[in-house]
């Protein structure tokens, strides 16, 4: 157990009693930043989405220790299989591999929100009703939360659950922002989790350590502003380079580097320590499927980086909110 750090696996464990797991589905959303009058995607974006390993059954077949494939690195995956079809898959294997016996319905891959209101009724009701579901995570962006899908997000809200909205932020750095091709500032997070916020849903944010120009003052930057808008948990990423984005020609160009893992450890422990100590880690760092991953290619796996930043950080004496500050800004 990590005990430098608010772990999620702790938090759900109080609540709940029993272990907790996520169910992750891909409803088949698409993205409005990749639409034709945006940015084409941002640029960390390989057209893939984001869904639970155990979803991706064409990549079955692949391990950690795979080459890079240029080929299935630009294959999106089929995206529309049904709801009911990855609840089942998910639950079944949960249980079989963890023992699981309550379970949270993740809209997880791709803009979970990106949809008319009614349509999104009828998906949120569709994959509750396959379920008893803990909580209902919703995984958007920031600029894509209207009043009326904020209002329908809250009506799932009942006293047995919780319902959360996780918005990505990836930097509190405006000019880092347009480098990657967000399409939103850090101004508009910050409305986005406030009007969320009003409404009883609860805050996820996830970020990336290690975007272009970015070090140690916009690291704590990006904590601070997440305590100052109370986000209630965070995920973080390393930043991966990907087959078929626009990192992939910065990468290859020579114009950009990754984090070796000792940089990463020492991102982390920042960012961590300048994080309001009651914040929720659900993630500390990616595992992208390595024949889609073309950079960082050594690194250790998720239990062996945590264990590397959990010693690092009972040796530094250092621990999570021991630096925490409250600012917000848009400093570019």
């Amino acid at each position: 157990m990590y005990t430098r750090w608010n772990t999620y696996s702790s938090y759900l464990k109080k609540k709940y009693g029993v272990p907790v797991y996520r169910i992750g589905v891909d409803a088949g959303f698409s993205c409005p930043n990749r639409d034709e009058n945006r940015h084409g995607g941002c640029a960390f974006c390989d057209g893939t989405g984001s869904i639970a390993v155990y979803q991706r059954s064409a990549e079955s077949g692949y391990r950690r220790s795979a080459d890079y494939d240029a080929v299935k690195a630009d294959t999106i995956l089929p995206r529309l299989l049904s709801m009911r079809e990855q609840i089942a898959r998910g639950e079944e294997f949960l249980r079989r591999r963890y023992k699981a016996e309550r379970f949270i319905l993740d809209f997880q891959s791709w803009t979970n929100t990106y949809d008319t209101p009614e349509n999104l009724r009828r998906i949120y009701d569709e994959g509750l009703s396959q379920m008893d579901a803990a909580e209902l995570i919703v995984s958007t962006r920031p600029d894509t939360v209207p009043e009326p899908v904020l209002d329908l997000l809250s009506s799932y809200i009942t006293p047995e659950r919780d319902v959360w909205v996780e918005f990505g932020l990836q930097s509190a750095s405006d000019e880092t922002l347009q480098i990657i091709r967000r399409g939103h500032s850090v101004a508009v997070y910050a409305d986005a989790v406030e009007r969320a916020r009003q409404h009883g849903l609860k805050v996820s944010t996830h970020v990336i350590l290690g975007l272009p120009g970015e070090g140690r003052d916009e690291f704590i930057r990006t904590a601070e502003c997440i305590n100052a808008v109370q986000s209630d948990a965070v995920k973080v990423h390393n930043l991966h380079i990907t087959g078929g984005t626009a990192l992939q020609d910065e990468y290859l160009s020579g114009n950009i580097t990754v984090m070796s893992e000792e940089r990463t450890l020492e991102a982390t422990e920042l960012f961590l320590r300048h994080l309001d100590g009651d914040i929720i880690i659900e993630r500390l760092v990616s595992e992208t499927p390595y024949h889609r991953l073309l950079a960082p290619r050594v690194f250790p796996d998720k239990s062996k980086f945590l264990r590397h930043l959990e010693e690092r950080m009972e040796r530094n004496g250092t621990r999570q909110g021991d630096l925490a500050g409250r600012a917000c800004d848009n400093r570019s």
